[in-house]
């Protein structure tokens, strides 16, 4: 049996800020990113991105954007980050 202020603690930990709970909106925003996405992420070959598939197309894209590697991505880094996947994939 596990101890009351063990279970507390873990409920105190804060959320991991690499996971993003709207990962999957933000691969479906934009036709070209969600083939992407769907081309290199969707591991059971579905046809959809579950979250756990999304979080890492998510963290991926951010490297691709995130232009100045201030781990937050600008409108304008987002803009040339979407014209990098429609360039290139």
């Amino acid at each position: 049996m596990v101890p009351l202020f063990v279970l507390m603690l873990a409920a105190a930990q804060p959320p991991d800020p690499a996971l993003n709970p709207r990962a999957v909106e933000l691969m479906e925003s934009d036709p070209a990113l969600k083939q992407w996405a769907l081309r290199t992420y969707d591991t059971n070959h579905d046809g959809w991105l579950s979250l756990f598939e999304a979080q890492p197309a998510v963290a991926a894209f951010r490297d691709i954007a995130d232009g100045n590697h201030d781990r937050r991505v600008t409108v304008r880094e987002f803009e040339a980050g979407l014209a990098f996947i429609k360039a290139r994939y």
